[in-house]
């Protein structure tokens, strides 16, 4: 049976709308990944606050478009990163240091390390044989409180019992883009410093990378303590 003109003029209007909505936001995604991959080429953010957007709303095709330029999804992972410590780093800077939270991954002991599991976390007992122990005394002595993290749940559960306004994560390249998408519903400002090598055992990092957002904002006579 026919339908009515005006459910006829429904549908139709319908159909056109759903290929506006398809064709913008394939447009979207395109636009996103071409200013991202010029970003990355020219070591500059262009419209940062676009793009950012721009890669949460079309994540999975902008990923599939990377692909086809070459770019692969690391790359694009820590573009997206680099763009996010970039837009928070004001902010962050504003926040004292004794408001702010360090979460260190466990993969970054030593295979030996003597600590053991705490309700709140990993606790260093400067045995010498990595460098967590020298690092979480300088990040102390400046007023973070330093975690380390032998996962996502104690991060969330410190996280809602200390109520830190600024966090620093640090992980993987995965890791560290969850919980900056966590921390940004949560109304926290963060910031991700990535390691040098993934897995679960004796990863590597840089700590100067760590140490050096860690002292954004921070007075001259508190850094003298790094």
């Amino acid at each position: 049976m026919a339908g009515t003109p005006i459910f006829d003029q429904l549908v139709y209007l319908v159909g056109e709308v759903t290929i506006v909505l398809i064709l913008g936001f394939i447009i979207l995604s395109i636009l996103v990944v071409g200013i991202s991959f010029y970003s990355i080429r020219r070591g500059y953010f262009y419209l940062p606050r676009l793009v950012k957007s721009g890669i949460v709303a079309t994540e999975g095709m902008a990923k599939g478009i990377c692909k086809l330029l070459g770019l692969d999804d690391k790359e694009m992972t820590a573009f997206a990163i680099r763009l996010h410590n970039a837009l928070n780093q004001s902010d962050f800077e504003k926040v004292p240091a004794d408001r702010r939270a360090i979460f260190i991954p466990q993969c970054l002991r030593n295979a030996e390390c003597p600590a053991h599991l705490t309700p709140e976390g990993i606790v260093c007992r400067r045995c010498g044989r990595c460098e967590i122990g020298s690092h979480v005394d300088s990040l102390e002595a400046m007023g973070y409180k330093v975690w380390i993290a032998p996962g996502s749940t104690l991060i969330k559960r410190m996280v809602k019992q200390y109520k830190p306004q600024g966090v620093i994560g640090v992980g993987c390249m995965i890791e560290v883009r969850e919980g900056l998408e966590l921390l940004d519903k949560a109304n926290i400002i963060g910031m991700g410093v990535v390691t040098l090598k993934d897995g679960c055992v004796e990863t590597l990092l840089n700590w100067q990378d760590l140490m050096d957002t860690a002292v954004l904002g921070i007075e001259p006579a508190e850094k003298e303590t790094v």
